[in-house]
C-alpha cells in the first residue's frame, strides 16, 4: 500500500476493488431472505452486550457512532442509543434495515456498503455526503462477510473514518478461512476468518490499539451452524 497518504486508506489498491459492489449483492440477498430469524437464531449476545457497554460507557455523552453491518439493530444500536448517543447505521440489506428503523427509530439509517465509506467515497472522509468524522465505531461480525484481502482494507478505512482516540468496536469469530461459504438459516453466506493473533495484528497495522480483548464460545440456536469462537476486541484509533 505504497504511495498513500497518512491519512488514506488506499482501498482502490485492492484487487478486486471494480467487483466489490457485484460481489457482495448474494451476501445482502441472502440476509434479506434471514430477516428477523438472524435475533432467533441468536437470542443470547452476552459477549456483543458487553463490549458494546464498554464503547457506550467509555465515550463521552453524547458521542457519534457509526454501526457498520448494523443488521436488525439489536442489540448494538439499541445499546449505544439507550446510553445517549448519536447512532448511524449502515447495512447492505434493505431488509434488515427495515427491522433496525423499527427497532431503533432514533438512529438513522442508510443502504450504504463499507468500501463507501472509503476516503474520497460517497460517505467517506473528503466524499460529497460525509457521514463522519465520529466518535466511535462498531463493526460486530461484519468485516467477516469480506473476502480476507479486503479486511486490511476496510479497517483502514473505519479508521480513517474515526477521530484520533476515536474507539472502534470490533467482533469476529476465530477461523482460519477465506471467502467460505457455510449454510446459514436455510442460505448460504461467504465468511472469512483469522486466528486471533493474526487477528491482532491486522489490527494494529490498520493504525489501532488493543485496549482490551474478549473471547466467548457461541452455539448459534439454530442446527446448520456448528459452535464458534467470538473474539472482541476493544480499540482506540492512534492519531
Amino acid at each position: 500500500m505504497s504511495g498513500e497518504d497518512e491519512h488514506g486508506d488506499g482501498y482502490e489498491g485492492y484487487e478486486d476493488f471494480d467487483r466489490l459492489a457485484l460481489d457482495r449483492s448474494g451476501q445482502a440477498e441472502a440476509f434479506d431472505h434471514i430477516g428477523d430469524r438472524y435475533d432467533d437464531a441468536f437470542p443470547h449476545k452476552e459477549g456483543q452486550i458487553e463490549a458494546g457497554r464498554w464503547l457506550a460507557e467509555t465515550l463521552p455523552p453524547g458521542s457519534r457512532v457509526l454501526d457498520v453491518g448494523c443488521g436488525t439493530g439489536l442489540p448494538t444500536a439499541r445499546q449505544l442509543v439507550d446510553a445517549g448517543h448519536e447512532v448511524v447505521g449502515i447495512d447492505i440489506s434493505p431488509g434488515m434495515l427495515k427491522l433496525a428503523r423499527d427497532n431503533v427509530p432514533e438512529a438513522t439509517f442508510h443502504h450504504v456498503d463499507i468500501v463507501d465509506l472509503r476516503v474520497g467515497g460517497r460517505y467517506g472522509p473528503g466524499g460529497p455526503r460525509e457521514f463522519g468524522p465520529f466518535d466511535g465505531i462498531t463493526a460486530y461480525f461484519t468485516l467477516l462477510l469480506l473476502p480476507r484481502p479486503e479486511i486490511p482494507y476496510a479497517l483502514r478505512t473505519l479508521h480513517a473514518g474515526l477521530r484520533p482516540g476515536g474507539l472502534l468496536g470490533l467482533g469476529m469469530v476465530e477461523a482460519d478461512i477465506d471467502d467460505f461459504p457455510i449454510p446459514f438459516l436455510g442460505n448460504s453466506v461467504r465468511v472469512s476468518g483469522y486466528l486471533r493473533d493474526e487477528l491482532r495484528q491486522a489490527v494494529r497495522d490498520a493504525g489501532f490499539e488493543v485496549a482490551g480483548e474478549d473471547s466467548h464460545a457461541y452455539a448459534p440456536a439454530s442446527t446448520d451452524v456448528p459452535p464458534e469462537i467470538q473474539l472482541y476486541l476493544n480499540c482506540r484509533r492512534r492519531a
